[in-house]
C-alpha cells in the first residue's frame, strides 16, 4: 500500500494542532478577542478587525476549479516557498532524513532542508544533454531516509520541461519510499497539462502551483499545494492558523474571475511569443554563445563575457539574474521575458 503518511515524522502525525477560533458567518463574533470596529481606512469587502479564514473556503474552491482537483486536495499557502517549508518540516527529521534535488534548480528546496537539519542529495542535471534529468541517478539516490524528491518542471533557471516519461519513472521508483514533489510554477508557459490529474495514480505525488508568474500576482504571495487529502490534512496541522491576509484573499478572488483569466491567457500567449522572438534575436547577437531552450517565462543565456553583458544590460536600465557563481552556469545570465518594449531595449543594449 502506497500511503504517503507512512513517510511523515511520527511527532507530526501525533501533533495536536493549534485550535483556531471557528465561526458561523450567521453569528456576530465575540469569541476571538477581536476589536469590534474595523479601521477607518479600510475599503475592502471584509473588515480587517476580524481574523481571516485559515484556509479561505471560497479561495480554495476557486483554485481547485482552476487546477482541476477536489478542494480537499488543495492547500493554500504564501507562495510555493511556504509549501516547500511545510513539506520539509512535516516529513524530514533533523539529522536523519534527506531530500533529493537536481541542480541547477530552484534554491529553496535545499535552503528549507538545511534549515530543518535534513541533508541534501544533489543529482545534477545533465548539461551535455540540455540539462536533462539524470533519471537513473535520481532513482539510485532513493536510499533509506530520503523523504522528498524535488523535480522542477519547467526547471528554474534552465527553462527545460522534464519529459513526462522521466517524471513517471521517478514516481514509480519512489512509491512507498519518498514523496515526489513536482514544482510547476512555470507550467502555464509550457503548454503542458502537468501532473495535477494524476494524484490517484500516484498517491505520493505532490504538485506545487503559484499565482506569481502567469497570473502576475507575485506581490500577493499565493501558491497552492496539490496532494492527496491525507497529505493536505497533515500539512494543515502545521501551517500558521491565519496565514492568508484578508486583502490578499479579496484581490486574488477578483483576479481569478473569468474576465481576468481571459486577460491572463492573452498575456501568457504574448510572453510565449516574445520568448521565441527574444531567443532568436539573442542567438544572432555577437557575444552570445548559447540560448538554452525554455518552456518558462525566461531564457538562460551563455555569453562569451557574461560580466560585460550584465553591465550592458544594466546600462539600459534593466536588471537580469547573474548565475555565474552556480555550478555549471559559469557564463550564464537568466533573462526574464519582459514587455515587447523592454525586450527591444535589452536586445539593443547587447547589440551595441
Amino acid at each position: 500500500m502506497n500511503d504517503p503518511l507512512q513517510l511523515a515524522r511520527p511527532e507530526i502525525l501525533a501533533l495536536k494542532p493549534y485550535e483556531h477560533a471557528a465561526w458561523d458567518p450567521a453569528l456576530e463574533r465575540l469569541h476571538a478577542n477581536e476589536a469590534p470596529w474595523p479601521p477607518l481606512a479600510h475599503a475592502g469587502d471584509a473588515p480587517l478587525n476580524r481574523y481571516p479564514e485559515p484556509q479561505p473556503r471560497a479561495l480554495v474552491a476557486r483554485l481547485a476549479a482552476l487546477y482541476g482537483v477536489e478542494p480537499s486536495r488543495l492547500l493554500v499557502g504564501r507562495g510555493s516557498d511556504e509549501a516547500i517549508d511545510l513539506l520539509t518540516r512535516a516529513f524530514c527529521a533533523a539529522g536523519h532524513d534527506s531530500v533529493v534535488v537536481c541542480p541547477p534548480t530552484f534554491g529553496m528546496y535545499a535552503v528549507a532542508a538545511s534549515i530543518q537539519g535534513a541533508s541534501v542529495i544533489d543529482v545534477p542535471l545533465r548539461r551535455d544533454a540540455g540539462f536533462a534529468l539524470d533519471t537513473p541517478a535520481v532513482i539510485a539516490a532513493l536510499r533509506p531516509g530520503v523523504k522528498l524528491v524535488y523535480l522542477c518542471s519547467p526547471n528554474n533557471p534552465t527553462g527545460n520541461l522534464i519529459p513526462e516519461t522521466d517524471v513517471v519513472a521517478v514516481l514509480r521508483a519512489a512509491a512507498g519510499r519518498a514523496l515526489v514533489v513536482v514544482d510547476e510554477a512555470y507550467m502555464e508557459f509550457a503548454g503542458s497539462p502537468g501532473f495535477a490529474s494524476r494524484l490517484d495514480e500516484f498517491p505520493h505525488l505532490v504538485v506545487l502551483k503559484t499565482l506569481s508568474k502567469a497570473h502576475g500576482l507575485a506581490g500577493a504571495r499565493i501558491g497552492a499545494l496539490l496532494a492527496m487529502p491525507q497529505v493536505v490534512a497533515l500539512l494543515r496541522k502545521i501551517i500558521p492558523p491565519y496565514a492568508i491576509p484578508q486583502p490578499t484573499v479579496e484581490a486574488v478572488m477578483q483576479a481569478l474571475e473569468e474576465p481576468q483569466l481571459a486577460v491572463t491567457r492573452e498575456r501568457v500567449a504574448t510572453v510565449v511569443h516574445e520568448r521565441e522572438r527574444l531567443a532568436v534575436a539573442l542567438a544572432a547577437t555577437p557575444g552570445v554563445e548559447r540560448v538554452w531552450p525554455s518552456a518558462g517565462n525566461f531564457l538562460l543565456v551563455d555569453f562569451a563575457d557574461a560580466g560585460a553583458a550584465f553591465t550592458a544590460i544594466c546600462g539600459a536600465g534593466l536588471l537580469v539574474r547573474d548565475f555565474r557563481s552556480k555550478p555549471g552556469l559559469a557564463r550564464a545570465l537568466r533573462i526574464t521575458v519582459g514587455s515587447p518594449t523592454q525586450n527591444d531595449r535589452l536586445i539593443r543594449s547587447l547589440q551595441a
